[in-house]
């Protein structure tokens, strides 16, 4: 499904090279027969706000957006697991499924995250693929309210995957949730996360290491530019 490559590119890191090839990105959307008139001209006005400009303001904004608390991980099992001994056996139970399935990643994410997950998505059956973003509505939907909350035009990537998955998702209880929620991304709440103890899944870095954010005055960039998503088929 193109659909899901689309979404997929655009809800990772904004990337010099996606950039390059904005166009594409438009015209898939156009071509598109599944979504409506306003939420294509909602994804056009999204793919000008992080293409259009100057990049290195997409991605700061991409940064405050998604790396700053909890709330809006992009991590999968943050919402289902949280920081349980559960998220590491649904790593491996994840990582078998791609692997059954003829797909190493190459890219330096964690298996949950989203835009990957959405990837390996596109390269399935288109019943597989609406079966799979069924499995993860709700969690797709709780991260659509919650940046509505933010007024972020991200939410429309969401919005359009609840479309494709065919699920009927209550938006407006939701919202109401998001509303009521305290935020994550202030410097007391990222301080206060900061100092939890990070739970690490295997050998690697830090950086593999549940994606826990940093307070903002001494965040380095958690994602590496001018690397976007690919994947490599096994022979």
């Amino acid at each position: 499904m193109d659909s899901l490559k689309l979404i997929a590119r655009l809800m990772d890191y904004p990337d010099a090279q996606v950039q390059a090839h904005s166009q594409e990105l438009r015209q898939t959307v156009n071509s598109d027969t599944e979504f409506s008139s306003d939420l294509k001209t909602s994804l056009l006005a999204l793919i000008d706000e992080i293409y259009g400009g100057d990049l290195l303001d997409a991605q700061e904004n991409y940064t405050h957006v998604f790396d700053y608390g909890r709330a809006l991980s992009l991590l999968l099992f943050e919402h289902v697991h949280g920081e349980s001994r559960d998220r590491g056996q649904a790593m491996v139970d994840l990582m078998a499924l791609y692997e059954s399935n003829g797909f190493a990643i190459n890219v330096r994410e964690l298996p949950d995250y989203i835009p990957l997950y959405l990837e390996y998505l596109s390269h399935r059956p288109e019943s597989e693929a609406r079966e799979g973003l069924a499995d993860i509505a709700h969690i797709l939907g709780l991260l659509c309210a919650r940046l509505r909350q933010r007024t972020s035009n991200y939410a429309v990537l969401f919005e359009a995957l609840i479309l494709l998955s065919g699920e009927q998702v209550a938006l407006q209880d939701l919202e109401k949730l998001a509303a009521s929620e305290k935020p994550d991304n202030t410097a007391e709440a990222l301080d206060k996360i900061w100092e939890e103890e990070q739970v690490t899944f295997g050998a690697g870095d830090a950086h593999d290491s549940c994606n826990s954010p940093k307070p903002p005055e001494q965040a380095p960039n958690p994602h590496t530019p001018s690397t976007p998503l690919h994947w490599v088929q096994n022979s």
